[in-house]
């Protein structure tokens, strides 16, 4: 699978609008058949930088995303509400869902 983290710093006076500004990316990227997660989070110590976790069963599927309708669109129409070009990490990993964090493993109560 292709695991991307992304970092997105907003103009403060779009921040508190970014989830609305994105969605219809962020809802036509979710459902595209080879998009495994597409999760936004807004950073606690920045409110203008959004991270940006997503994850597509391979490479295929990521080729895909970035040559549909909806990703030429938002390279159009995102970076305008943008305050510097966004910041990414991509890995390749061998695994297809989360895992559980063993370290911090949660007895079960039942």
């Amino acid at each position: 699978m292709i695991v991307i983290t992304a970092k997105f710093r907003v103009k403060p006076e779009h921040a508190d609008r970014w989830p609305d500004i994105a969605d219809a990316f962020t809802q036509a990227t979710r459902a595209e058949p080879g998009c495994l997660w597409y999760d936004w989070s807004r950073s606690v110590e920045d409110p203008t930088e959004y991270v940006l976790v997503e994850a597509f069963r391979d490479d295929e599927a990521g080729a895909a995303h970035v040559g549909s309708d909806h990703f030429k669109t938002a390279q159009k129409t995102l970076p305008p509400y943008l305050a510097e070009t966004p910041r990414i990490i991509n890995a390749t990993v061998p695994q297809s869902d989360w895992s559980p964090l063993g370290e911090m493993a949660v007895p079960n109560h039942e």
